[in-house]
């Protein structure tokens, strides 16, 4: 660890930015190596740093000033640096506060372009975030969740024959009496609101935006429950 002036920290924290922007995970790694040797509070660097980079980066997509390839490559190089981050937290600490998410592709579906985006900016926005990957058996979903005590599920599908997979996932936490237990909200391009509402899911992610804020409102009225 090394004393560090407010400009030399501010200097790493906007090179943590700016390599989410251009999508350089090498450099994102790179610059949080750099924030850890200088002791740059994690948490810090996260959201001043590469959460602001995937924010700006989003609005822009949204705006269709950049490409879903650049949204891609924003959300690789995000990835890359928090692993680098998470490993120099204490023991028992999390970057995230917002909620514990598992999501994935559904069985099946081995498309995962969107889950993928929807994931970083599940972690820019605070959450926990377990990725199941794709094709994922609609078992494992359940049990990752009981494993990890989640406050919701998110449930991908980009083919529409993938679809039913999610609706066995809901049927099998209502079949286990944990439907309550574990909101789940389902999203892909051939998804409809109509469509969750069909299945008995929480919500419908219309995209990845959209995925985040009914997420948010998910875990908040869980937690009022409770």
């Amino acid at each position: 660890m090394t004393d560090l002036d407010e400009a030399q920290k501010r200097e790493i924290i906007e090179e943590l930015r700016t390599s989410v922007i251009k999508g350089d995970s090498e450099q994102a790694q790179a610059a949080a190596q750099r924030a850890m040797e200088a002791g740059i509070d994690p948490l810090e660097a996260v959201e001043k740093g590469l959460a602001k980079g995937i924010r700006e980066v989003g609005q822009k997509f949204q705006t269709l000033e950049l490409f879903l390839t650049d949204m891609i490559m924003a959300a690789e190089a995000m990835t890359a640096a928090i692993s680098v981050l998470e490993k120099n937290l204490p023991e028992n600490t999390s970057l995230q506060k917002a909620g514990v998410v598992v999501i994935g592709t559904v069985a099946g579906d081995i498309h995962d372009i969107g889950k993928n985006i929807v994931v970083a900016l599940m972690k820019a926005n605070g959450f926990r975030v377990t990725d199941l990957g794709k094709d994922v058996p609609s078992r494992q979903f359940i049990e990752q969740a009981e494993s990890l005590k989640a406050d919701a599920i998110g449930l991908s599908a980009l083919l529409s024959t993938t679809m039913v997979a999610q609706q066995e996932v809901v049927m099998m936490l209502r079949d286990l009496e944990l439907k309550d237990k574990y909101p789940v909200i389902v999203g892909g391009a051939p998804v409809t609101e109509q469509w969750a509402k069909q299945i008995g899911a929480d919500a419908y992610g219309r995209d990845a935006n959209d995925g985040i804020t009914k997420v948010h409102e998910l875990v908040s009225a869980k937690r009022e429950r409770a």
